[in-house]
């Protein structure tokens, strides 16, 4: 097993603030864990803390979850580690205004010649072959249109098969046509 990475080496005050804490039991579930888990793993006491395994082990937690709280009380501080925060993932936009409005001009407009309808896959090639956008899935298509149902007319894209997840209209019904089926 690799040595440890980062090493949590907790002060006296600092000791004495989370064992106060802990012992009171004041605070989430989740905030109490983090504090046993910095505890535990503190080097600075007579033992040199716990191993990871063991730490998880004896409270209930997974061992890369004792590893996160580890390298986050090193990197950002102890309150950072006590503290549950969900990373923050910002994708771009697929589609601009701009792309929007040529989707929902697709979507409303005559199908192809062959078909009676519009798919989602067939809209999300269409932006592809029309160059709106380098790449879409279905998906994305799906969403956009569900977000702009006000500007979309009922049965103007085809229901590409059954499936679980449909798009209904502001008055309630389905519109149908929008689903999330393969196209």
């Amino acid at each position: 097993m690799p040595a440890k990475r980062y090493r949590v080496r907790l002060t006296a005050e600092e000791r004495k603030e989370l064992e106060r804490e802990v012992n009171t039991g004041t605070g989430s579930a989740r905030r109490l864990r983090r504090a046993r888990i910095l505890l535990m793993a503190d080097e600075a006491q007579v033992g040199g803390g716990f191993k990871d395994a063991e730490i998880a082990k004896a409270l209930g937690a997974h061992a890369r979850t004792v590893e996160r709280v580890r390298e986050r009380c090193v990197t950002s501080g102890i309150e950072a580690a006590l503290t549950h925060t969900r990373p923050k993932r910002k994708r771009p936009r697929v589609l601009d205004g701009a792309g929007e409005a040529r989707l929902v001009q697709l979507a409303c407009s005559a199908a192809p010649d062959g078909q009676e309808r519009w798919t989602l896959q067939m809209l999300a090639d269409k932006l592809v072959e029309l160059e709106v956008v380098e790449r879409i899935s279905r998906e994305t298509v799906r969403t956009t249109l569900k977000k702009r149902t006000q500007a979309l007319v009922e049965r103007c894209v085809v229901r590409a098969g059954d499936s679980q997840c449909s798009v209904r209209l502001c008055h309630g019904r389905y519109a149908y046509g929008l689903s999330s089926a393969a196209g």
